[in-house]
């Protein structure tokens, strides 16, 4: 091998092989529902402690998450709640799916997580769902936690 061929050339710095070993796979989901013309947005959330999160609500596009801090109640329709604490993924695949919890499961510290969305244009990123609706469609909740 030449001195250009391990230095990466003259003057340039030698190639590193990090790369190789830097990334982690955090999630992998089945390619979901992507809407029309769809934008690609990524929002960081944080929740103080004990706050109960975003209302229920749907998105118009699948959402992937990861915690970065604390805990976070997650609840999807026709799944149970669970926690998920920093450093685990989340995702939820949007359109008709309700999303009933996303709240600090923690009463001593923040929750924070980051997300990208899939959003359509000029719709907003979430649309909450009413009381009413929410009564209609109970027997598509799964039973809370014990």
């Amino acid at each position: 091998m030449s001195h250009n061929e391990s230095s990466g050339g003259a003057g340039q710095q030698p190639r590193s092989d990090a790369w190789k070993t830097a990334v982690t796979v955090l999630q992998t989901v089945k390619s979901p529902h992507i809407p029309e013309g769809a934008e690609v947005m990524t929002i960081h959330v944080e929740f103080p402690p004990g706050d109960p999160g975003t209302p229920p609500h749907r998105r118009p596009g699948p959402a992937f998450g990861h915690l970065l801090e604390g805990e976070t109640r997650f609840e999807l329709e026709g799944e149970p709640e669970r926690v998920i604490r920093a450093g685990e993924t989340f995702w939820e695949p949007g359109g008709d799916v309700i999303h009933h919890q996303d709240g600090n499961n923690r009463t001593d510290s923040w929750s924070r997580f980051i997300v990208t969305m899939l959003c359509v244009p000029d719709q907003p990123m979430i649309t909450l769902v009413d009381d009413e609706e929410l009564a209609q469609c109970k027997d598509r909740r799964a039973p809370g936690p014990s």
